[in-house]
């Protein structure tokens, strides 16, 4: 039982004749997907459903993933499972009868450049979780990673010396991103003054970040301290990880940033995801002069 992903593989290999990028493209959408299904506590093929392969669709949607890389990853996974259904290894192939949700193009929220202050301003102690939520907040701001890419940095992808982190984003793209000034001084803060505390008994611990147990920050155990540091702030917004990308990106383009530049920052395959920041930036804009003139 399991994903029979290493079956499928050896599938792909040697009856489908396919090339060496075009095997790793499939297989990467496919560990995405099983990345997903197991942070619904789903360990088996067989587990998923219909219900299941929509939301992972709509959470793709959600970060901002083009519709073409929607399509292709849901037909990565149609081969997949009608690979399994005939030879017996699901029931059931939970790919039938479904489309890619339609993009709605809809601008994602972002924070002005008020409301980012007050947000990074919140964690003020001095005790280790505050110093840890502060370099947080502040890296992911500052860099505009993806919060997936924030807790899957190890001690290594830093290079304090130099100023800049390598992390994995998605279809294993590496990018190399320069942490500004300020963010790498709460970085280091953190890593003189906190970690160690934090880590206690996992010496052994090689995740950057890392909650109260010494073990790898969690997406969820992140999304909570954001909440907690909105509420703080009096932001009357839905803050998430992702809106900190956001604003960081439409704050990149309200500084003169241009969209290729912003592209390759954010780790985007497609510059029609990036452009969403331009419309977003023009909104942003008309309803800063609306607020202005209603004073």
């Amino acid at each position: 039982m399991g994903f029979y992903l290493h079956k499928y593989s050896t599938y792909l290999k040697s009856e489908r004749n396919l090339s060496d990028n075009t095997m790793e493209s499939y297989l990467s959408d496919l560990r995405q997907y099983i990345e997903f299904l197991k942070s619904k506590e789903i360990v088996e093929a067989e587990n998923s459903s219909n219900a299941l392969v929509v939301s992972y669709m709509l959470s793709l949607e959600k970060e901002g993933v083009a519709s073409s890389s929607i399509h292709r990853k849901l037909s990565s996974l149609r081969g997949y499972y009608k690979y399994l259904f005939w030879n017996g290894l699901v029931s059931k192939d939970p790919t039938t009868n479904l489309v890619p949700p339609k993009s709605q193009k809809k601008i994602p929220d972002a924070l002005t450049f008020d409301e980012a202050t007050r947000l990074l301003n919140q964690p003020q102690g001095k005790d280790a979780k505050s110093i840890r939520d502060k370099a947080m907040l502040e890296l992911l701001y500052a860099t505009g990673i993806r919060v997936s890419e924030l807790i899957s940095l190890n001690l290594e992808d830093i290079n304090s010396q130099l100023g800049y982190l390598q992390c994995v984003g998605q279809a294993s793209k590496h990018r190399i991103i320069a942490i500004p000034q300020v963010a790498l001084q709460h970085l280091e803060n953190y890593l003189k003054k906190a970690r160690e505390k934090l880590v206690r008994n996992s010496g052994e611990e090689k995740a950057l970040f890392v909650n109260t147990q010494g073990k790898r920050m969690t997406r969820q155990g992140f999304w909570k301290i954001i909440k907690y540091y909105k509420e703080t702030a009096k932001i009357d917004k839905d803050v998430t990880p992702q809106t900190l990308r956001h604003s960081f990106a439409v704050h990149l383009v309200d500084k003169g940033a241009d969209m290729r530049s912003v592209q390759e920052i954010l780790g985007h395959s497609d510059i029609s995801t990036t452009q969403v920041y331009s419309q977003l930036h023009s909104e942003m804009k008309k309803q800063v002069s609306s607020e202005s003139n209603e004073k």
